[in-house]
């Protein structure tokens, strides 16, 4: 197994990197995955939690952190990518495009009392309910195909 680095984003903004680092939070419920989802703050739209890079943090922890401060996520992240999808994110009213690398994380609890508490909705959906409920059609793939047994 590759051992992932800490990324460095000291040199460059953090909107100047146009990769951010997704987590696809999980669950097992009577033996059958769940998927969180979260309501973005602007549109109201099912997304999963994500983010800039983070200085001296994998691209799993930034995921793992994302997850904590959007949705209240305490849980182990799987430092292998599940794949990636694209998305346009609207900063200063341009759009720039994103490419969003998607971890796993596996769901210990959810936290009430977490950074962005109130300012989204989550709720745990089949993968192949989530699937449908993404507008990303690759990140309707990847939750639609979603299987944790492949993690162990």
């Amino acid at each position: 197994m590759i051992k992932q680095l800490p990324i460095s984003v000291d040199a460059a903004h953090k909107s100047d990197v146009r990769t951010q680092f997704a987590a696809l939070c999980y669950r097992m419920k009577r033996g059958e995955p769940e998927v969180l989802l979260i309501t973005a703050r602007g549109s109201g739209r099912w997304i999963i939690p994500k983010g800039w890079p983070m200085d001296a943090m994998t691209p799993g922890e930034c995921a793992r952190q994302e997850a904590w401060e959007e949705a209240g996520v305490i849980g182990k992240v799987f430092d292998r990518a599940l794949g990636l999808f694209s998305y346009q994110k609207t900063i200063g009213g341009a759009g720039l495009p994103i490419v969003a690398m998607v971890y796993p994380v596996r769901v210990d609890s959810l936290a009430n009392d977490f950074p962005e508490a109130g300012q989204r909705e989550r709720e745990w959906f089949s993968p192949k309910k989530a699937a449908k409920q993404v507008e990303e059609p690759e990140l309707a793939r990847i939750l639609k195909g979603f299987d944790p047994g492949v993690l162990a």
